[in-house]
């Protein structure tokens, strides 16, 4: 049984991102089930808005700070974060399953010798040891799931565990300068979308696939998006057709999302996109094929022509919200 659990935290220019937050709820969780200590860490230059962790229930976070680690680098991450994790025998590590948290993981778990499961969409404490549902297969299937080892490394998914601020006190921040000397690869730039809402991060998502017939009639999708105040999404086909650009991919080579609402137009349903958005509480499918794979997961289905039913739900949207 580990002793120590610690919340890695993720942050992106400066600020934590909503998954830091949800990292921090569940491992809170799991901490006062299994009556573990806990604590966040945080890697980086300047943290904006580190204090905001007080609210979510963890009250000491150690800051990793390095002028040389304001972007992400793989290598340096994992040296800083391991050398933390044996100066205080901490044995139980918890990160979102981001693009980030997937790359950052697996060097981790190597560095500690410790069992890493990823993907994790449930935490089980019942039995009075940690069983994970993670899902397999392309999301088509659930496994339970249990470390086997003495020193763990656990990835969640996004989306699932919600963290819900509680306006705690400021916590005890401790800031550690490091000097990493293990700088291979590292981030130098992000590119943003201005404007746009990431669809890892959206609570709504709009998704069109090649029933779209082609790139410009995708302001149909960005309409109806902009009509819930989500954000566009798209299929593999859409994108390794050049319509739209690879950020906005949801399914097993893009971003895997877990929004309150998926709106599927044009997306015929195939095992690698429904496998990143099968965990959507609700699933909504616009397709002319009755017969359609995506129907078989959706909530509500509605066969029929998407550039009929698009410009009239996204219509009926806005006078329902005017």
């Amino acid at each position: 049984m580990p002793n120590k659990i610690l919340a890695v935290l993720e942050q992106r220019e400066g600020k934590l991102k909503r998954f830091a937050f949800e990292v921090v709820a569940a491992t809170v969780k799991l901490a006062e089930e299994l009556k573990l200590e806990k604590e966040a860490v945080v890697v980086g230059n300047e943290i904006e808005n580190i204090n905001e962790i007080g609210n979510y229930g963890i009250n000491k976070v150690v800051h990793l700070k390095s002028d040389k680690l304001a972007n992400y680098s793989s290598t340096a991450y994992s040296e800083v974060i391991a050398n933390y994790v044996n100066e205080t025998n901490a044995d139980f590590l918890m990160l979102a399953n981001t693009a980030l948290g997937k790359d950052l993981a697996p060097y981790l778990a190597a560095k500690m010798n410790a069992g890493l499961i990823v993907d994790a969409i449930n935490l089980d404490t019942s039995s009075g040891e940690l069983i994970v549902t993670r899902p397999v297969y392309a999301g088509k299937a659930l496994m339970d799931v249990k470390f086997k080892t003495s020193k763990k490394v656990l990835t969640i998914r996004p989306n699932i565990f919600k963290a819900t601020s509680s306006n705690g006190s400021a916590p005890e921040v401790t800031v550690k300068e490091v000097s990493p000397s293990n700088l291979k690869s590292r981030v130098t730039s992000f590119k943003k979308s201005e404007g746009k809402i990431d669809v890892a991060e959206a609570d709504i998502i709009v998704s069109g696939g090649r029933g779209m017939k082609g790139p410009e009639n995708f302001h149909l999708i960005e309409k109806l998006a902009e009509a819930l105040g989500g954000a566009v999404g798209a299929s593999r086909a859409v994108v390794d057709a050049g319509w739209r650009p690879h950020r906005e991919q949801v399914g097993q080579t893009g971003k895997t999302v877990s929004p309150s609402l998926y709106v599927a137009c044009g997306i015929s349903g195939a095992i690698q996109h429904l496998a990143g958005m099968s965990s959507a509480k609700y699933i909504v499918a616009i397709n002319k094929d009755k017969d359609a794979p995506i129907f078989n997961i959706a909530d509500y289905g509605i066969t029929g022509d998407v550039f009929e039913i698009i410009p009239a739900l996204t219509e009926e949207i806005k006078k329902i919200k005017s």
